[in-house]
């Protein structure tokens, strides 16, 4: 709408205070005007024919839809002459189109949101209308009052005066007690098709003077994603950057978004695997002033089409893309493939997630298109993962410098995989020394006096992962100074037992007759208790020297201090346990007692402090260790408890 004057120039200070946005002066004054909600405006209006009028309604959609615009028109509607299709007079109606009739009352629920303005709506509901039929309430944003205040509301809101209509409106519906759901007839706002936005946009223009492009009317009806009001708001700001004539270079230019072309160029280099010429595509796209995250959306939203187009979509169901260039889409979704689509949707909205908290926006778009680039390489999981429930596949044999460790030794035993289809799978496994106290973490990540004895299957490939999961069986931790239980998540492959630095035969052999002092013994006791697991064997290794007697009696002699794995090993179960190994290996039964070393307790085997908090500190302390973590990564397990082990004496008999 022009502003006129009777007479002389336009004074530039009177236009900006009487001018009024597009979205006001464009607003709907009827039912008839009312664009994209046809459904609420004829349940309204014979509501009101038949005389069916609720108490109560509330009207809930998106931003921009018309719910604040329905609620004034139906207001004006329910205010007319006695019901009838008399118009209003022409001051109340522009009073209601303003909010401002002293009848049609509209409250913002977000600052008018507490118990006392409730109160005070109470005390106002019972005086009659001034020069309307109806009081009517609108409250917008209705959703943003607080709990005290919707309490409040409840009864009047239930059995309201004969003269009190309410209309609440709101974006959030979920945010609304259900008790004052249950009180009101309910009306959901559509989004707006973007043919009718296109076509309001039109007229629009040309009723303020100006020629568009339908290309440039499309792209503002697409940015505003079915709000009327934002694609009118949008509107105005083109025009005040046009000069008569709206193009798409100028929405291009002003809305920060990147032409069609670029973005098909962007993705037929993706489906190309040429990471290079994405790059380029999207470095010329900001160059011309697109921004990055605005692109990263396009580019979304137009692999969206892809996919939409892969499945069998017609031109209609294209939101971004152009319908002209649905048979190429149509090419590049068949020969791209539906699963590698949705795999580049996935990493481009991981990569906009991440630019809302990053300066480098660019940076993250350009990696996420090397990403995409590179999904090629994992076109063979699904036959690779097929292959293994069959049992034909074979997994080549990965060069040692490709093999992940945690620390370079160059003691490591490559053990086969048992209970698997694979033919010949190496898994490193790792015999670990660590070289500081527990209890205290170094900066470089090292912690002490502890080795993780037994060895680890680590999954180094996705093939080996793939092959762990077929197996059926447990993989664990164990440690000598300080025994850190990991209880696994998910069953990994057994591997075969390692052989030791001096490995002992499993031929069958002669029982060797037990002399004092000598030291075939201990050298019996070993072979007999390795054959046993967890943390009986821990103690086991810990044993000095063995005395046996003539009564076919063994005294068995542990460190110094070793208090908690003495009793451990005597109790009646455990016993009972080693001297069945025991009598398996020498052929005769025995007894055992166990004993300890007289002298000063080792530093090494003091016990942790029995408190709680102790405990737990020192389970922190342990589990925060970096090496840690990665066994607990590469087991899918967790630390379920920590036990002070001693470290047996070093001696030449047996070694």
């Amino acid at each position: 709408m022009a502003i006129e004057h009777s007479k002389g120039s336009v004074d530039p200070s009177s236009a900006q205070t009487n001018y009024t946005v597009v979205a006001r002066r464009y607003r709907p004054k009827t039912f008839d005007q009312l664009i994209g909600q046809e459904h609420v405006a004829q349940a309204l209006g014979q509501a009101v024919a038949t005389g069916r009028v609720g108490h109560a309604y509330l009207f809930t959609g998106a931003r921009g839809v018309g719910k604040t615009s329905s609620a004034r028109i139906f207001a004006k509607v329910l205010n007319t002459p006695e019901g009838t299709s008399d118009e209003l007079n022409e001051e109340i109606s522009a009073a209601i189109d303003a909010g401002e009739d002293m009848d049609v009352i509209e409250i913002d629920g977000a600052s008018n949101r507490g118990i006392n303005e409730i109160r005070q709506l109470r005390a106002n509901v019972n005086v009659r209308p001034s020069r309307a039929r109806f009081k009517i309430y609108i409250i917008d944003e209705v959703h943003m009052l607080t709990k005290e205040a919707f309490n409040a509301l409840l009864k009047t809101l239930e059995e309201p005066p004969a003269h009190v209509k309410f209309i609440f409106c709101t974006t959030d519906p979920d945010k609304i007690p259900i008790t004052v759901l249950s009180r009101c007839q309910r009306f959901d706002f559509a989004p707006v098709k973007f043919d009718a936005i296109v076509k309001r946009l039109q007229e629009i223009a040309t009723a303020e003077g100006y020629a568009c492009e339908p290309e440039a009317l499309a792209l503002l009806a697409r940015r505003a994603a079915g709000s009327m009001r934002d694609s009118q708001s949008l509107l105005e700001q083109v025009m005040s950057f046009s000069a008569g004539k709206i193009t798409a270079e100028q929405v291009h230019a002003l809305l920060g978004i990147a032409d069609e072309n670029l973005l098909l160029e962007i993705v037929e280099a993706l489906y190309q695997h040429d990471a290079l010429a994405a790059i380029a595509a999207a470095d010329k796209a900001t160059s011309s002033g697109a921004d990055a995250g605005q692109l990263s959306e396009q580019l979304l939203n137009y692999l969206r089409d892809l996919m939409a187009v892969g499945v069998g979509g017609g031109p209609q169901l294209l939101k971004l893309a152009s319908p002209m260039n649905h048979e190429k889409l149509q090419l590049i979704s068949k020969s791209w493939g539906i699963q590698t689509i949705l795999s580049a949707v996935q990493i481009l909205d991981e990569s906009i997630v991440r630019m809302r908290a990053s300066v480098s926006a660019v940076t993250l778009l350009e990696v996420a298109l090397v990403q995409i680039c590179q999904l090629e390489h994992l076109a063979s999981i699904p036959a690779l993962i097929a292959a293994l429930n069959s049992g034909s596949a074979q997994v080549q044999k990965k060069k040692p410098s490709e093999q992940p460790q945690l620390i370079q030794r160059t003691d490591v035993a490559q053990p086969q995989l048992q209970n698997t289809h694979i033919t010949k799978p190496v898994v490193p496994e790792v015999k670990t020394v660590l070289e500081s106290p527990v209890t205290s973490a170094k900066p470089n990540g090292s912690i002490g006096m502890a080795s993780i004895s037994s060895t680890i299957g680590m999954v180094t490939t996705l093939e080996n992962k793939a092959a762990n999961q077929v197996a059926n069986s447990n993989a664990t931790t164990q440690t000598t100074a300080s025994s850190i239980a990991i209880r696994p998540v998910q069953s990994f492959a057994s591997p075969t037992p390692l052989s030791q630095e001096s490995p002992i035969k499993a031929e069958p052999h002669s029982p060797a007759k037990a002399t004092v002092g000598s030291t075939a013994v201990l050298e019996q006791w070993r072979r007999a208790t390795r054959t046993i697991e967890g943390l009986l064997a821990d103690y086991c290794s810990m044993v000095v020297t063995i005395e046996p007697s003539a009564n076919g009696a063994w005294r068995v002699v542990l460190p110094p201090g070793a208090v908690q794995a003495r009793d451990y090993c005597e109790h009646p179960a455990r016993k009972a346990q080693l001297i069945a190994a025991l009598s398996r290996e020498t052929g005769s039964s025995l007894q055992l007692n166990f004993d300890m070393q007289p002298g000063q307790v080792p530093t090494s085997m003091v016990a942790p402090a029995n408190s709680s908090a102790e405990r737990t500190k020192r389970m922190r302390e342990i589990a925060s260790h970096p090496l840690i973590k990665q066994i607990v990564e590469i087991l899918d397990g967790e630390i379920t408890k920590v036990v002070q082990l001693q470290r047996p004496p070093t001696t030449s008999s047996t070694q």
